[in-house]
């Protein structure tokens, strides 16, 4: 039987953050001067789809493409070359924000082997980040992960294997590696001991968030949906735009599939606690296929979000078609499993006339501006083919 659509209004929490100073423009711009010194630096589309939204019964759709950054297919690297960037100039005793990609790799002191689990994107990123700051990366991958991803990774020069472990399984199994072989681990969730590698990672998503408000000018969101794993980007971005649009802030909905949806259930909860997902975590949406919130992302996202949603394959699925079909002179957009999600399920909610309720919840109308971020492009090619051109789902 096919799941339903699940939604929880939240209301933005008012108390002190810890880390919601950290996402400001400010920042922003600090993370974008140092992403702009890579000589293969450019910003990725800002795509409107201005035949969608009229369909749609919109006033603006917009979609932010990240397969085009880097050449990876993914906008992971963002955070993984800039979280890697920082571990060095630490250890060299050196302030980032005055240091080029130039100088940062003129003097390499000893190699660093990175350490990092992935669902695919992450792993990819922080393999590429290290090759291109003359390091080591080894990665670990959940079972079920296809062999394009895996291969992907191998391609970058890291040692990159799959377990027989979910998700979170593996990033605990990456964690005792990095620590029986003085390797630091890179990754976007909260353990203890991490230090500031979660932020790191989190704000060098801010390059993202800040091309966007440029591309838009002074056309503001007036809705932005942002997918969620463990919820860096979300937090990240979400935290971002509240800080940018001060006094206008967008409402901010996180989107997660049926099987992981830890931060719905630990908003529709609100009693203060975390809440996980258990099992194996089956989704299409390979990337957000993660059980256990960040509790960093959490503490943004609680301050910033007005709706989490748990949503099913299908409109991911969904998105994935109309995205790759479009309307009128619109342009098209080959976006993956994860990298869909959001624009699929704006289609559900605007389509679908039994989520009146969740349209007058969220306020979306004829007036309404939507921001979404298309995270990956067709990751797995086959699995892109098999859901496009066939309309055949599940494939985990």
């Amino acid at each position: 039987m096919q799941e339903a659509i699940k939604f929880t209004q939240f209301t933005p929490l008012t108390s002190q953050s810890q880390y919601f100073h950290l996402f400001t423009p400010d920042y922003a711009a600090t993370v974008s001067s140092f992403h702009k010194s890579l000589p293969f630096y450019e910003p990725t589309p800002l795509v409107k789809l201005s035949a969608l939204a009229k369909h749609l019964g919109l006033s603006g759709f917009f979609v932010k493409d990240e397969s085009f950054r880097f050449g990876l297919n993914a906008f992971k690297a963002l955070g993984g070359i800039y979280c890697l960037a920082r571990v060095i100039a630490e250890r060299t005793g050196r302030d980032l924000s005055s240091l080029t990609f130039e100088e940062l790799t003129a003097q390499k002191a000893e190699t660093i082997t990175f350490v990092t689990a992935t669902d695919g994107n992450h792993g990819r990123g922080i393999a590429w980040a290290a090759r291109q700051l003359g390091h080591k990366a080894v990665i670990f991958m959940p079972k079920g992960t296809v062999h394009e991803r895996l291969a992907n990774i191998q391609a970058q020069g890291a040692d990159a294997s799959i377990t027989s472990l979910n998700y979170d399984d593996t990033v605990r199994f990456a964690q005792q590696y990095a620590h029986e072989h003085n390797g630091v681990l890179v990754q976007d969730t909260y353990w203890e001991g991490c230090g500031e590698i979660p932020v790191w990672i989190m704000q060098g998503y801010l390059t993202l968030a800040l091309e966007c408000v440029k591309q838009l000018g002074e056309t503001a969101p007036t809705h932005v949906f942002l997918q969620a794993g463990v919820g860096s980007m979300a937090g990240a971005l979400a935290a971002f735009f509240t800080n940018y649009y001060a006094g206008r802030k967008p409402v901010i909905t996180i989107i997660e599939p049926n099987n992981a949806d830890c931060f719905y259930r630990t908003a529709r909860a609100n009693d203060g606690k975390l809440h996980a997902a258990t099992g194996d975590l089956r989704t299409i949406m390979a990337g957000l296929a993660c059980g256990e919130v960040c509790s960093i992302a959490w503490d943004l996202l609680s301050r910033c979000a007005e709706c989490f949603v748990s949503m099913p394959d299908y409109a991911a699925a969904q998105g994935m078609r109309i995205l790759g079909n479009p309307l009128g002179g619109d342009v098209r957009i080959v976006s993956g499993e994860s990298g869909a999600s959001t624009s699929g399920f704006v289609c559900e909610l605007m389509r679908n006339r039994n989520l009146y309720e969740l349209r007058e919840a969220l306020g979306i109308n004829e007036s309404s501006r939507v921001l979404c971020v298309s995270t990956e492009g067709d990751t797995d090619r086959e699995n892109y083919r098999r859901i496009v051109w066939d309309g055949l789902y599940p494939s985990y």
